[in-house]
């Protein structure tokens, strides 16, 4: 071969690489429309996305319909610091009063909702304010998603790529419900790091990309550990990184610095005082350590400096062994669920929550729909590995295939791993969307135009695959099923909870999946809510519901509580009345009265029912 093939040769290995067009002699194609200024076009479309979900919500903005009880805790929990609440304390005295309850939260997703309340109260009061910070703030990590993915699909696919990439966080459809308004629990920003987490991973620049994994890694555990599993794969995959390549050892140190004291900062900044003793369901003493420990060990690794990867590799088998051991034999406690919860507990609730069931119990139209882009973006990831080969960027790829792979298996595991799953799967589907769809016509292999076409018409089904399923016929909904459908949407709207920001206020005795909603939009006290640290609490509802109605009067009466309040056909009554058709909450459904307790009267039309606790 002559210098100058040679020479050729290189500039096309680095064009195609970069995702330039195949003739470096061409202009780059789309350079006229400011691909040097991508993250403004990201935001246009994070925009133009914003005031679509905003004008779809609109109904359930106004009328602040918080789609989930873990939402409206937050916006309590919210209203509590603005109210004047310590910072380090998370304990919801509304809930189990006088004591209270300790939230496993952080403070860290509350300071978008009470700095954006704290702004618009004084022009709008506090009505307003609620409803704009509900609608404002989810959306806000959702830019922070999109330029992250940004990042990534530029570094490991082409920088014209970032549209598309944004485009497919757009469709993934379980994902954007964590984005979308009124949903201001924590999953988004979580969804976000771990984005950005992905971003590092692909980071050419070998310091940058793990100061940034490791400070997002440490916020998202900050937040929960919800989504350890994907942050302790994406720690593996550095490290495994440096085991394949030494140069990579700038990125393991940066990675085990930022992991390390992030977490010490975040635990320091963030963590309650209830969670400053070993608790294994949050950034706790046991975590912390745990982070700290395996951030000194990533640190002392990267000095290691044999040539050898056997070496390497037998080197972090031996200090992940060691950590293990260590945490084991430290934190015995915690080696089951983090939860900690007592079997009576996980039988009667925390089992029966659909999200914390695998993906496969689901309805088939449920599977598909969320497996679907996953799949997609595994099989893409692979491919585009195998031929980063070519290009010296195996090391780039090979980590984020690996992410997707496991990804697509935890929602296997847990539904409520969709969000994560998919969002994982959006670097390996751009880059089928951006290498095959340009260049099928013009390959004269039929094989890999077989195999391009297949690609691409699957990435297109999993895109489509969600308004697929809503088209087909449907089973014929029972009678029952729209009572029930009906009472979920209507106990906990702001007309039906009205009447109790008229009463005087008092402890009332009403279901697990109520009582959130009764403490954010009225100031009455509850005595649960479905948080496993209110574990108590939960099983005195469930006892008192499933029990005689004498069992029931007295538990009642052991919290304080002066009113029951009940939503015929909710979701959460059909559990009592099918497990103990004649406890008290049956007996009470079926229309048998009891001396202890006094009807109240509620408008016409309410769809709860409430007695006053002789």
């Amino acid at each position: 071969m002559t210098r100058a093939s040679r020479d050729k040769s290189e500039v096309m290995r680095d064009t195609i690489d970069a995702g330039l067009p195949d003739d470096p002699g061409r202009p780059r194609p789309f350079d006229r429309w400011g691909f040097d200024h991508w993250v403004r076009w990201q935001t246009l479309i994070w925009v133009a996305a914003a005031v679509f979900l905003v004008v779809n919500r609109w109904a359930a903005i106004t009328w602040y319909s918080l789609p989930d009880t873990d939402d409206n805790m937050r916006m309590a929990q919210v209203h509590a610091l603005l109210n004047g609440q310590g910072w380090y304390d998370l304990r919801q005295y509304k809930l189990n009063p006088p004591a209270g309850f300790d939230i496993h939260w952080s403070r860290l997703v509350d300071l978008p909702l009470a700095a954006i309340e704290l702004v618009v109260r004084p022009f709008a009061g506090q009505g307003l304010a609620e409803r704009t910070a509900a609608a404002i703030a989810p959306m806000l990590p959702l830019w922070v998603a999109m330029v992250a993915m940004g990042l990534a699909v530029r570094r490991l696919v082409a920088p014209g790529s970032f549209a598309i990439g944004a485009l497919l966080i757009l469709c993934c459809q379980t994902a954007m419900l964590m984005f979308s308004p009124l949903r201001v629990d924590h999953h988004g920003w979580q969804l976000a790091l771990l984005v950005l987490t992905i971003a590092g991973l692909a980071d050419r620049d070998t310091l940058r990309g793990g100061l940034t994994m490791g400070l997002s890694s440490a916020a998202s555990l900050t937040i929960g550990l919800e989504l350890m599993p994907f942050l302790v794969i994406a720690g593996g995959a550095i490290v495994l990184r440096w085991v394949w390549d030494r140069a990579e050892a700038t990125r393991l140190r940066g990675y085990a610095l930022a992991l390390g004291g992030g977490c010490a900062l975040g635990y320091a900044g963030f963590t309650s005082y209830a969670s400053s003793v070993a608790r294994c369901d949050v950034l706790s003493p046991v975590w912390l350590s745990t982070m700290v420990a395996a951030g000194v060990l990533a640190f002392t690794l990267s000095y290691l400096t044999v040539t050898d990867a056997r070496i390497r590799l037998a080197s972090v088998a031996i200090g992940g062994i060691a950590l293990a051991a260590l945490f084991a034999l430290t934190w015995p406690q915690c080696l089951g669920r983090p939860e900690q919860i007592s079997p009576e507990l996980a039988t009667k609730w925390f089992d029966n929550i659909r999200e914390a069931k695998p993906l496969y119990t689901q309805p088939w139209t449920v599977f598909a729909a969320v497996v679907a882009l996953p799949v997609v973006g595994v099989l893409g990831s692979i491919w585009a590995a195998w031929q980063a080969r070519a290009h010296g960027r195996f090391g780039a790829w090979a980590p984020v295939a690996l992410v997707a792979m496991v990804s697509l298996l935890l929602v296997l595991w847990q539904t409520r791993q969709g969000p994560a799953a998919q969002l994982m799967a959006v670097p390996g589907a751009t880059a089928l969307a951006w290498h095959f769809v340009p260049r099928l016509r013009n390959r004269a292999s039929l094989l890999v135009r077989t195999i391009g076409i297949i690609a691409v018409l699957g990435l297109g089904a999993s895109l489509a695959m969600p308004n697929l399923l809503a088209e087909l016929p449907s089973k014929p909904v029972s009678p029952r099923s729209k009572a029930i459908g009906r009472a979920n949407a209507r106990c906990t709207t702001l007309p039906a909870m009205a009447p109790f920001t008229k009463m005087p206020v008092t402890t009332i005795f009403t279901f697990v999946d109520l009582g959130p909603r009764l403490i954010n939009v009225t100031p009455q006290r509850a005595v649960a809510g479905p948080y496993h640290r209110n574990g108590e609490a939960i099983l005195d509802v469930h006892h008192a519901f499933d029990g005689a109605p004498e069992a029931a009067q007295a538990i009642m009466r052991k919290h304080g509580a002066t009113l029951l309040l009940t939503c015929p056909n909710m979701s959460e009554s059909t559990i009592y009345r099918a497990r103990s058709p004649n406890g008290f909450y049956s007996r009470l459904a079926q229309g048998e009265r009891f001396v202890w307790l006094e009807p109240m009267p509620l408008p016409n039309g309410s769809p709860l029912m409430l007695w006053r606790i002789r």
